[in-house]
């Protein structure tokens, strides 16, 4: 069996910036596995503008924002194996990967870091009654055969769903020539940020129809239209509101899901709202030595996020090798709970009040004039005022070290409204 001491498992922007973290905080003896042909991930295949803003105060394509990492990853020498299919993960870090040129291979890892992203809801997913007609794609494979195979999937689409993906394919599949009926989302709110409804939607005359979703797909060998329905608010489909629309093509962009099948094979505790593991402030995982971050954490929509939670994990898992694991569980805990309308909070315990934490949370319903508030021990250790918040953006709130000192056990964030 090898022998290295931190293992990352996935070569996204999540996995190369905890990398990177990881060796110029002392970790040299690394290894990223990934089981595509080359390293960046889903970034490859988002071929538009908008990264980068937060990180590197310029706006990059997907394709330039990973290169940035690649590149550093390559100049410090820091051992890849693309192409591995990482298979196994144990409680005890015994990492397993298949490989056509390796075959079979086991890796006692010192640490962890599982960087695995995320994948889309299926139209298995979502019981969509019909036949099974080719035309049916989830909005990123679309991405993938317009903006790396160079195929055009149809002419006349409808898209089910308003996450990021399915707006940017909305305007994507409308660049290259194709007619984009109708975008529709079951909520009464968009799940996408409110610049992609703007920029994807709204300059090029796209509809978005809240409220609504497709209730049937037909056609024999290929689709050839969809009804759509208006829903109640019990997100159920109101008789009578039946529309037909005729089309080719339906892209699904119904929400991603964490890919969290090794976390479960290593008895890891998963958070049943983020679908990804329950972490500390340094994002270590319930078992000592295993960390995650990025999407396969939790869904980000920024990727600047991602890099960042990235970091995280990289000089936490390298000061876990320097100490051994000795002081994993050496710090009593304090619990992050979410209240009111928060559905969330990353992470979900703190185990230092020696650094500022970065809180990250989801809403579950939009809200104007909204007041974010911490709280522990019935004392407000912060707030901050937000014109709006939504459920397609995630938030964030730092806790600094020094109201750290003030807290009990339970920290706990909630959003009220603010007074006009």
């Amino acid at each position: 069996m090898k022998k290295t001491d931190l293992v990352i498992i996935g070569g996204g922007p999540a996995g190369l910036a905890a990398a990177v973290a990881a060796y110029e905080s002392g970790t040299k003896d690394i290894l990223i596995l990934e089981r595509d042909v080359a390293l960046g991930g889903i970034l490859n295949q988002c071929i538009h503008a908008g990264f980068g803003l937060h990180k590197f105060g310029e706006e990059l394509t997907g394709p330039e924002y990973a290169s940035r990492y690649v590149r550093k990853v390559m100049e410090l020498g820091i051992p890849v194996k693309t192409g591995a299919m990482v298979v196994g993960l144990t409680p005890e870090r015994v990492v397993t990967y298949v490989s056509e040129e390796d075959g079979k291979v086991d890796i006692a890892a010192g640490a962890v870091i599982l960087a695995m992203g995320a994948r889309e809801r299926s139209r298995g997913a979502l019981n969509i009654p019909g036949t099974r007609p080719a035309g049916v794609y989830t909005a990123g494979t679309a991405q993938r055969f317009v903006n790396i195979k160079g195929y055009l999937p149809g002419k006349n689409v409808v898209i089910l769903g308003s996450g990021d993906i399915g707006l940017i394919m909305a305007r994507r599949m409308t660049l290259e020539g194709a007619k984009v009926k109708a975008v529709c989302e079951l909520l009464p709110y968009s799940g996408g940020l409110a610049r992609n409804i703007a920029q994807c939607l709204n300059d090029f005359g796209i509809p978005l129809l809240l409220s609504h979703t497709v209730t049937e797909i037909h056609g024999k060998k290929r689709v050839t239209g969809v009804t759509i329905s208006e829903v109640d608010r019990n997100r159920k489909p109101i008789p009578g509101t039946e529309q037909y629309i005729e089309c080719d093509t339906l892209l699904l962009s119904c929400g991603l899901l964490p890919e969290n099948e090794l976390t479960r094979k290593a008895g890891i505790k998963i958070d049943r709202v983020t679908g990804g593991a329950v972490v500390s402030s340094s994002r270590e995982t319930s078992v000592p030595g295993i960390f995650s971050c990025g999407n396969v954490l939790h869904i980000h929509d920024l990727v600047d996020y991602v890099s960042d939670e990235g970091e995280v994990c990289g000089i936490c898992a390298s000061q876990f090798l320097r100490e051994h694991g000795e002081n994993a569980s050496a710090v009593e805990a304090i619990a992050l709970k979410a209240a009111g309308i928060v559905r969330y909070t990353v992470p979900q315990i703190i185990t230092s009040k020696e650094n500022d934490v970065r809180i990250f949370f989801r809403v579950g319903e939009n809200l104007r004039n909204a007041k974010i508030e911490v709280i522990s021990g019935g004392e407000t250790l912060l707030s901050k005022k937000k014109q709006r918040v939504a459920p397609g953006e995630m938030e964030n709130i730092t806790v600094t070290k020094a109201k750290l000192q003030k807290t009990g056990p339970e920290i706990t964030v909630r959003i009220a409204k603010e007074d006009a």
